[in-house]
């Protein structure tokens, strides 16, 4: 919830500008240490090229100098060329996949690229009642909701 129509070409202009680009992942801010903590905010790494090194459920990297490297959290707008879809939907998945539970993490252990774009839009994953609660709430006011829902 709470995707604003934009994070969709966010998400795909790099692969228009590059075709060698063969999967794009939006990186959203974390925001305070609640978000950094949550095992259900995907935290990830990337290196000076934007390119993922990491995701995980737990805190990374460091909190002692955090703000030093670039990191964010994963945010779910993940646009793959078709070719590399069929072909990603055929690999094995990997021993870091299965236990961060990140499908992402399948692309890097086969040594592969997921290039991240940041995002101006912030998100609100839906994983527990408290988070649908605060969500309903956030879109009880939001001003794309409305153009999408019936006001009748």
């Amino acid at each position: 919830p709470m995707t604003h129509p934009k994070m969709i070409n966010e998400a795909l202009q790099p692969m228009i500008e590059d075709e060698k680009i063969l999967v794009t992942n939006l990186l959203g801010q974390i925001n305070g240490n609640n978000e950094f903590e949550n095992r259900n905010c995907i935290k990830v790494v990337c290196d000076l090229q934007s390119n993922a090194l990491f995701f995980s459920r737990e805190p990374i990297p460091t909190r002692s100098k955090s703000n030093k490297v670039p990191f964010g959290k994963q945010v779910c707008i993940i646009p793959f060329r078709r070719d590399f879809l069929l072909e990603y939907t055929q690999m094995q998945p990997t021993p870091l996949e299965i236990v961060e539970s990140i499908d992402m993490l399948r692309i890097l252990e086969h040594g592969m690229k997921v290039k991240l774009v940041p995002t101006q839009y912030d998100t609100h994953a839906v994983d527990t009642e408290k988070d649908r609660h605060h969500v309903e709430k956030l879109l009880a006011n939001d001003p794309v909701t409305s153009l999408y829902c019936d006001q009748n």
